[in-house]
């Protein structure tokens, strides 16, 4: 009997992601595991594997058209078996309908609707129309069943209105003009400023992504942050021995990864930092997984996961890092990579930063700010001028998880394996 292929849960708090293309046709065999579809979710490109083995009976969507997590998307079967036949579905999230209540088929172009009077759109199609300010009825669908695409929102063509208006603009320099990318004249900040000395552009899903998430995290969680200096140099003498024995560079263990290890092994320490906090409960994780904040070419960020980092050996833990990172910047992360981060570490060091505070990625209570290892006149216990290798790490802590003082005997406890870190590999 043919099997339902489900759309996997992607991590991230993702509800639906946009088909981009499916790796596999049907009729092909596959096995459990393999990748059958890219997806883009609002932060980056993911690939999908199969749930199940099998022959692959049937595909239920086109790309263009949004994958709902948990929606079947196909049937996987044995040879000689056909796909069951199922009646047409409209998928549809709670917030589009309640955004976008149904509409009448008013025009002569018209999108197909269903018995019920909804129109068969895609979530993202209904989003870009709703931005842009365009009228679903007038859009022709091409999907299955005439489902509307987001293709058929960003190609429609607004039919021309039979008498030709001239507008005289007013001569201000924050005027309001019609935007063609769908940008909004009116905005949160005022109206948008027009003439040749700005340009404006659209934002990005993952921007946007960013953009609500950081809004909230500020406005709601009761930051308070701590900083300390640390001694680089046993730490360097360590990676400096470690890498000695691996021949190909390309493979060595990396100060981050290194930091990652110690954010991991002082969380276990103090179990309070890998609690997250939801309103009137507190989830104390019992797996330390660190997020490894990655900036990406087209400037967004993304979060790669080192689970339960306090237990793997820093060289799997150091080749695994990196080829998640890998991924992360060719836009082919896995759901895996991105899921289940319980504390995050984010290095600038890499920029010649001093120091600075980064923002709780909540419902973290607890994210590392690295910045650059410097080197820098010290004194010695004998009073005796010399030059050490020195680097500033701040933590950023929710108050509702922890207080000052447990924060600080935290940040003394890393500073203390960084300046220590033997203990790294024990």
């Amino acid at each position: 009997m043919a099997q339902e292929l489900i759309m996997p849960d992607l991590g991230m708090d993702m509800q639906e992601a946009l088909l981009i293309n499916w790796t596999k046709a049907v009729g092909d065999v596959i096995k459990q595991g393999d990748i059958i579809a890219e997806v883009e979710t609002d932060k980056t490109t993911v690939e999908v594997a199969s749930p199940l083995g099998g022959k692959i009976m049937e595909f239920k969507f086109q790309p263009g058209e949004n994958l709902q997590i948990g929606a079947v998307i196909g049937f996987v079967g044995v040879e000689g078996e056909s796909a069951p036949v199922a009646p047409v579905a409209v998928v549809s999230t709670p917030a589009a309908q309640a955004s976008a209540p149904v509409a009448p088929v008013s025009t002569s172009n018209g999108a197909s609707t269903t018995d019920d009077g909804r129109f068969r759109i895609s979530p993202v199609a209904r989003k870009v129309a709703e931005e842009r300010g365009i009228d679903i009825a007038q859009v022709s669908g091409t999907g299955p069943h005439g489902r509307i695409v987001k293709a058929d929102v960003e190609n429609f063509v607004a039919p021309a209105p039979a008498v030709a208006t001239p507008v005289i603009a007013p001569t201000s320099v924050a005027q309001s003009v019609p935007v063609a990318s769908g940008v909004p004249s009116q905005t949160t900040y005022g109206k948008l400023p027009v003439g040749d000395h700005v340009e404006i552009q659209d934002i990005s899903k993952l921007r946007a992504k960013i953009a609500e998430r950081m809004v909230l995290s500020k406005q709601q969680v009761p930051h308070f942050y701590i900083t300390a200096e640390v001694n680089l140099d046993a730490l360097s003498a360590l990676r400096n021995q470690l890498n000695a024995t691996i021949e190909d560079k390309a493979k060595r263990i990396s100060v981050n990864d290194m930091l990652v290890k110690a954010l991991a092994l002082s969380v276990r320490q103090f179990p309070n930092f890998n609690t997250h906090f939801y309103g009137d409960k507190f989830v104390i994780h019992r797996q330390v997984n660190v997020g490894i904040a990655v900036a990406l070419e087209n400037g967004g960020l993304i979060n790669v996961v080192a689970k339960d980092a306090d237990k793997i050996a820093i060289g799997a833990l150091a080749a695994h890092n990196r080829e998640m990172i890998g991924r992360a910047r060719d836009g082919k992360v896995k759901p895996e990579d991105v899921a289940g981060s319980t504390v995050t570490i984010s290095n600038l060091g890499m920029f010649d930063v001093d120091n600075f505070v980064a923002i709780v990625n909540p419902p973290e209570s607890l994210i590392l700010a690295v910045g650059s290892a410097k080197s820098v006149p010290v004194v010695a216990v004998d009073g005796t001028l010399g030059v050490g290798t020195r680097m500033k790490i701040t933590i950023s802590v929710d108050h509702r998880v922890a207080n000052g003082a447990e924060a600080g005997e935290f940040m003394a406890y890393l500073k203390n394996l960084l300046e220590n870190p033997m203990r790294l590999l024990m």
